[in-house]
Parts: C-alpha cells; sequence; structure tokens
C-alpha cells in the first residue's frame, strides 16, 4: 500500500458514516500526518451531521463541531489521496465514473482491511442503529490505522 497524505470517507450522502469515519480517524494516531476528509456522492446542498451520528460521536468523547456534507468531485481523486467507500456498489460508481486506473487509490473500507461485511448505512433506523454502525467503523478504522502506521515503516 502506497502512502497517502490524504484520505476522503464517501458515501451516499456524506452526512452520517462519512463524518463519523471521519472523527473515528481523527480519533487515532497516525505516524505519517494525513488530511481527513467525508464527502458524498449525491449531495445537492450542504447538510449537517446527522443528529443521530452526532449524537454517537459525542458519546465517545468525538465532536464534529460544523461539519457541513460535501460533494466527491473529480479533483478530489489526486494522486495521493485515498478514497474509502462505505459500500462496493459505491465502489464501483466512483471507477465508473473516474476511471478503471484509479483502482488502487479507491477502496471499500472493509474490503481494504479485511472485513467481510460492509458498514450498513443506519439513516433513518433508531439511535441502537447508529451505534452499531459506530462500533462497526471503528472496529476496521483500528486495521485501518494498523495498515497505515506499519505501512509507514517501509
Amino acid at each position: 500500500m502506497k502512502t497517502y497524505n490524504r484520505i476522503i470517507f464517501v458515501g451516499k450522502s456524506g452526512t452520517s458514516r462519512e463524518p463519523m469515519a471521519k472523527g473515528i480517524l481523527e480519533d487515532f494516531s497516525l505516524k505519517h500526518p494525513v488530511e481527513v476528509l467525508a464527502k458524498g456522492l449525491v449531495v445537492q446542498f450542504s447538510e449537517p451531521i446527522n443528529q443521530k451520528a452526532e449524537a454517537i460521536l459525542i458519546s465517545n468523547g468525538i465532536h464534529m463541531e460544523g461539519f457541513v456534507s460535501v460533494q466527491l468531485t473529480e479533483e478530489d481523486l489526486t494522486e495521493d489521496t485515498l478514497i474509502l467507500t462505505m459500500e462496493r456498489s459505491q465502489k464501483e460508481k466512483l471507477l465508473e465514473l473516474y476511471g478503471e486506473d484509479k483502482e488502487e487509490d479507491i477502496q471499500v473500507l472493509t474490503e481494504l482491511v479485511g472485513d467481510e461485511l460492509e458498514i450498513l448505512d443506519p439513516y433513518g433506523g433508531a439511535l441502537p442503529s447508529y451505534g452499531l454502525c459506530y462500533e462497526t467503523l471503528r472496529k476496521s478504522i483500528k486495521k485501518l490505522v494498523k495498515l497505515l502506521n506499519e505501512n509507514e515503516g517501509e
């Protein structure tokens, strides 16, 4: 795995799983400083983080003041940027839009770290479903941090 200076978590709207993933990753220590962003595939207008997602983050000591969803654009796909999607269908859509040559830089978070299941979208669910999403994300991101930090030694 090559060294990246920027990681963008990408999902449908960029208001639930993606800012949770951003907050969780920023809560860990990386050997190599990385800019962490959260963006959506379909953002018609900027929205704040989902209230339930924010409540779960706050209960875990992570604060996302001022976060608003932003659309992923082709300009985001630079050579030193790793795009991590929540679902395989999102990865496929991005490769379709921006080219198969981006395969190395566009990954499904859970596949990259060796987890079997995708990160389920809690949108519209009760607060416990957001908590489960947080726990699943944290488990996968902990593996991602290990991967990034191990990679740094090479």
